[in-house]
């Protein structure tokens, strides 16, 4: 390799790496922040929020490639065109395409290494994530008893105590419980001076031990009406000790934190198992056109409907025939022919839903095949828009060339989201809607390209206001000739 490639690639890599890594931690944290409500406060070990940044890390990734390859393109050339370096080099004879042709090859690499890590990492990566989310949100909050309050979250019992010392906290005053774990409502009250609360490490009960206090219960059945629960009889005692051993296992469930019970969404597929769903999904989807298709054929007795004339059309209805019927009969006729067509509009109306589901389903599985490898070519289209706009506004640094990056890649991004969007109603193909940001952004990064190697602005400022003066003296000249 020469040394100028090797200037190249380092002018490139060294902010292309910095961009990267900052571009998925705002990535990241931006995720992280849209899911911190739902795994906040429920005493989820470090080690699994950590899980979760790695899980989020990979899925976003991909993202992040694109983002970097747009900025640090800008930021390379822009540096490049701002020291005069660019210029030094075309003086030498070198021309544009020679400058980025190391970096072409570079950028084919990361496509490549892209798309094996959307096939492969990404759904793992997805699987992981989505499952460990989803296990999170389920997850009861952390047990934290609060004084002066009803304290519910316990499973069967309702705790209120006034304050809560002592040097581990664990100390309660005043402590009132009511045990509703038999479903029958408020009908066993625990009343203490003074309550402890021990727990031994691992253990999955919490052991509240009650002092000075009374207790009181209701002897009534499920079944009992309001009126003959004052007739039954109830217990009443008073204790200087007495023991409560609460199941708390289910606020300390982290093993099933791994669980693993959604497998098929579509991000978690690699292409071929994408494909091979893709064909289950199409037959299946054939089988029920068809069958919807019969029902229509013979609800509505299609098989009979070439034997009847038309006869409003081919001849008049004689109106002696209808003398014939009693006006009962008629609308009794008429009654099952409404009654008739309302089935057929309710049944249209409610298979209509079904069938647009399953086409979404269908779509959504071939777009995310397609989809996967115009993304992957998006890191080299990016390129060709970065590389010569760089060379072009002749601007390094973070400042301009971040804010054009942003600007280009929620293009880019919008563009997609449409294309999926359209693709998924099936308003345009699959394959259409997958390429669709790469066919729109592609003829730009042409003729960006064109434009800098022939050394010229992205807008030609002095050619659109020679064509303006020569539109008004064409003007001036037809108004001095009238």
């Amino acid at each position: 390799m020469k040394v100028f490639d090797k200037y190249i690639l380092k002018s490139f890599l060294e902010p292309f790496l910095a961009t990267f890594f900052v571009v998925l931690f705002v990535l990241v944290m931006q995720s992280l922040w849209l899911a911190f409500d739902e795994i906040a406060g429920k005493g989820i070990d470090i080690f699994f929020i950590l899980k979760f940044l790695v899980y989020l890390a990979l899925m976003l990734t991909p993202t992040a490639l694109p983002i970097g390859i747009l900025l640090s393109s800008i930021m390379a050339l822009g540096n490049l065109s701002e020291n005069y370096e660019m210029a030094a080099i075309k003086s030498a004879g070198i021309s544009l395409k020679r400058v980025i042709r190391p970096l072409i090859f570079l950028i084919l690499f990361i496509s490549a290494l892209n798309f094996v890590f959307l096939n492969n990492i990404y759904p793992w990566a997805t699987l992981k994530q989505k499952n460990l989310y989803l296990n999170m949100k389920k997850k009861k909050p952390a047990l934290a008893l609060v004084p002066g309050a009803f304290n519910t979250d316990i499973p069967g019992y309702s705790i209120k105590f006034e304050e809560k010392y002592g040097e581990e906290d664990n100390l309660l005053k005043n402590v009132q419980i009511a045990d509703l774990s038999q479903s029958k409502g408020k009908i066993k009250v625990i009343t203490a001076q003074k309550g402890i609360i021990s727990t031994e490490e691992g253990s999955k009960y919490m052991t509240l031990t009650l002092e000075n206090g009374n207790y009181y219960e209701e002897h009534i059945n499920k079944s009992m009406q309001p009126k003959d629960r004052a007739k039954m009889p109830a217990s009443k005692a008073t204790f200087k000790t007495y023991t409560i051993n609460i199941d708390i296992s289910s606020f300390n469930d982290d093993d099933k934190l791994d669980d693993e019970k959604i497998k098929e969404h579509h991000g978690m597929l690699s292409i071929v198992q994408l494909d091979s769903i893709s064909k289950v999904n199409k037959i299946k989807y054939d089988e029920y056109t068809k069958n919807q298709a019969d029902y229509f054929f013979n609800i509505l007795e299609a098989k009979k409907l070439y034997k009847y004339p038309d006869s409003l059309i081919d001849t008049k209805l004689d109106s002696v025939i209808l003398n014939n019927f009693t006006t009962y009969n008629k609308s009794i006729v008429l009654n099952e022919s409404i009654q008739l067509l309302k089935r057929t509009i309710d049944h249209n109306k409610n298979q209509k839903i079904s069938f647009k589901d399953k086409r979404k389903l269908l779509n959504l599985y071939d777009h995310e095949i397609y989809y996967r490898i115009s993304f992957s070519l998006a890191c080299l289209v990016l390129f060709f828009i970065g590389a010569p706009l760089g060379s072009i506004i002749r601007k390094g640094g973070f400042g301009l060339p971040m804010i054009m990056a942003i600007i280009i890649f929620v293009i880019y991004f919008f563009i997609s989201k449409l294309g999926g969007n359209l693709s998924e109603e099936s308003a345009i193909s699959a394959l259409f809607g997958s390429w669709l940001s790469t066919l729109i952004l592609l003829p730009f990064g042409i003729l960006l390209t064109r434009r800098a190697t022939q050394g010229m602005g992205i807008f030609n400022i002095d050619s659109v206001l020679d064509n303006i003066q020569k539109l008004f003296n064409k003007t001036g000249n037809k108004t001095t000739n009238l």
